[in-house]
């Protein structure tokens, strides 16, 4: 069985990637479908890095 540690991060982490406020994630959420969905875990709501990087790769990927 294989097994890989994934790494969560919150919405202050999220939009600290990108220079913006915590609430650009939700906002984000709203505006692009493709914007990696948030998970629940416990009473804290984040989202998977490696998500937000292949989010980012085709955002790149898009603008070049």
């Amino acid at each position: 069985m294989q097994t890989t540690n994934q790494l969560y991060i919150s919405d202050v982490q999220v939009a600290g990637r990108y220079g913006k406020h915590r609430s650009w994630p939700w906002r984000e959420l709203k505006r692009d479908p493709k914007f990696p969905r948030p998970v629940k875990i416990g009473g804290s709501t984040r989202w998977r890095l490696d998500q937000i990087e292949e989010w980012e790769a085709a955002q790149a990927k898009a603008s070049a």
